[in-house]
């Protein structure tokens, strides 16, 4: 690794950080929506399972 340019690795460092910080800001954006989905399956498995024990 030492013969890597220590301009390509911090370019390849801030890019890193930019990515995460997208995907960052894209689950945050997400996590409501995707909390309810996780209740509703839950909701739903739940009276899956309530109803097979009839």
């Amino acid at each position: 690794m030492k013969d890597v340019n220590p301009i390509i690795a911090v370019l390849a460092v801030i890019g890193g950080l930019v990515v995460l910080g997208w995907l960052l800001r894209i689950t945050f954006t997400l996590l409501p929506l995707l909390v309810l989905v996780a209740i509703g399956v839950g909701v739903y498995l739940f009276f899956q399972q309530q109803a097979g024990r009839r």
